[in-house]
């Protein structure tokens, strides 16, 4: 094929920007790459905001036009969100549950998977799920090192 993609960055839409854009930054560690508004504007009141860690991107639009949210937000929508789940890449999950929890965010524990990755669930402000695994299971984490580019080794 002749396209060569580049990486890959979602949107989500959320309900309220500063809380998203709070358990992004300050608890999964993403930094704000550009928002609209403000660059002065500290209480994160921006409609739209790019976020990075470490080369996985995310962006985060808000789902109400100013002036437009209502006060609580849409259970139908949260709950319709429960069926998307962004997959990121992470080896230390027993290190992230642990800062996780210390946070005092609700989570299980990671566990394995069937076929071959350890996987720790959570879901965001609006309902959206976030996985973050790592294979252990030899062939996945071989795909992984084709795939990746990650070092080789015996698991």
């Amino acid at each position: 094929m002749g396209i060569e993609l580049n990486g890959c960055c979602p949107l989500l839409q959320v309900f309220d920007m500063p809380t998203a854009v709070g358990f992004y930054c300050d608890v999964l560690g993403f930094e704000v790459v550009s928002h609209a508004g403000d660059a002065a504007d500290a209480s994160r009141e921006w409609g739209f905001c790019w976020l990075r860690r470490k080369g996985t991107e995310l962006m985060l639009n808000t789902a109400y036009d100013e002036g437009e949210r209502p006060e609580t937000p849409d259970p139908a929508r949260v709950a319709a969100h429960g069926d998307t789940c962004i997959y990121f890449g992470l080896e230390d999950l027993d290190g992230l549950y642990a800062e996780l929890a210390a946070k005092g965010v609700k989570l299980n524990p990671p566990a394995v998977a069937h076929y071959g990755m350890k996987q720790l669930y959570l879901s965001d402000p609006d309902g959206f799920g976030l996985c973050f695994q790592w294979p252990v299971a030899q062939r996945t984490y071989d795909a992984w090192v084709e795939a990746y580019g990650l070092e080789a080794k015996t698991l």
